[in-house]
């Protein structure tokens, strides 16, 4: 069987959700075609749900910006979802001198490309912040940053998508792209169905890469493997985004006041026999006792889940974004190393823009898959 439109997606998670939903705001016919049986199955559903602008690479962070300034705000009004959204500020945290070198050199990086971020003493870190014990002598402070619910606001672009007339079809996993005369145009599926389009968008996270191979693309990527924990509900403390110089641990408190940590043991990760990341027993617990050093007054709330997810990481660390000048026809928008969440907005705007118009409102150039192109 064969289907066509002409933009078909490859990706179910935020980025597939939410580049199908501006591009049919555009106009555009889409199909969007998921692996597994569920939307937003991947790191859509997975993560510490950071909508931050601090402590990004400057190659990607006009993108946080544009989409933080333009779109998060108002986004749970625009999907007709509750997102749950909070722009109450970013706290990164450092308690040595090693730290606060660490925070100033990423400070100094924001400043340049224009945010409004900036380093404090302990002082003011708790007057923000009283939860915080005394251990924190310095922080980068970014008062537009904020946290959203990854669950809800996928969920958001994947309604909104639906009512703008996207097919979403699920279960259908891609195992092979196909041009016809030069050109991407065939999308094929393990189910034996093939897709046709104008463009093929890859936005699979990780699967990407076996799947741009196809058409003799490698994708320079990696998989990592995050673990994060749930505790159970707590009287209401603070709503910044959290996280540290070294980047041991990041979190937020929710409206339902459960806390959501994520971070890293420093071991290897596990997973079934299928693939399915598990969390390490170990884990939990060195995140929990890097917490407690900054916050003591958790010290009694029960944890009462825990889960595992995969990074795409790329060999530079900034995601790969637009046209492939060898494969007419194929855009990418992929490894966002963990990044995905809170930058989905303003790139799937900008990859929406890009397609239809064949500019963009943000400069993505520094984003280019051409970057990895040896230099001669």
């Amino acid at each position: 069987m064969s289907e066509c439109a002409e933009v078909i997606v490859i990706g179910g998670g935020i980025i597939g959700c939410a580049t199908s939903y501006f591009l049919a705001k555009r106009g555009v016919s889409v199909i969007c075609l998921e692996g597994s049986d569920y939307i937003g199955n991947g790191g859509s559903s997975r993560n510490g749900g950071g909508v931050r602008q601090s402590g990004r690479d400057p190659r990607e962070l006009p993108l946080v910006m544009y989409g933080i300034r333009k779109y998060w705000p108002t986004l749970s009004e625009e999907l007709d979802t509750d997102c749950e959204y909070h722009q109450d500020g970013n706290l990164r945290l450092g308690k040595t001198e090693k730290h606060r070198q660490i925070l100033e050199g990423l400070t100094a990086k924001a400043q340049a490309v224009g945010l409004d971020v900036r380093m404090i003493g302990g002082d003011e870190v708790r007057r923000i912040n009283p939860y915080l014990s005394d251990e924190v002598t310095c922080a980068s402070w970014c008062p537009t940053d904020g946290h959203a619910n990854p669950l809800t606001t996928t969920l958001g672009f994947y309604k909104a998508a639906r009512r703008l007339g996207v097919r979403f079809i699920t279960g259908e996993k891609v195992y092979a792209l196909r041009k016809v005369r030069g050109r991407l145009r065939k999308v094929l599926c393990t189910s034996g169905n093939v897709y046709e389009g104008d463009t093929i968008v890859l936005a699979a996270g990780y699967d990407s890469r076996a799947i741009a191979a196809t058409v003799d693309i490698d994708l320079p990527m990696q998989k990592i493997m995050l673990e994060a924990l749930v505790t159970e509900a707590e009287p209401p403390m603070f709503r910044q985004m959290l996280g540290t110089a070294d980047a041991d641990f990041y979190g937020h408190q929710t409206n339902h006041g459960s806390f959501v940590f994520g971070g890293s043991s420093g071991l290897e990760g596990f997973t079934k026999d299928n693939g399915t990341p598990i969390c390490c027993s170990l884990t939990a617990p060195c995140i929990c006792r890097g917490i407690l050093k900054y916050f003591p007054d958790l010290a009694d709330a029960k944890i009462v889940r825990t889960w595992a997810g995969w990074m795409d990481f790329t060999a530079d660390g900034v995601p790969i974004l637009g046209y492939v000048p060898e494969v007419p026809g194929l855009v990418l928008e992929c490894g966002f190393c963990g990044h995905g969440f809170g930058i989905a907005p303003g790139a799937a705007s900008q990859i929406a823009e890009l397609i239809t118009t064949g500019t963009t409102a943000v400069d993505i150039s520094a984003l280019r898959y051409d970057r990895f192109k040896a230099k001669i």
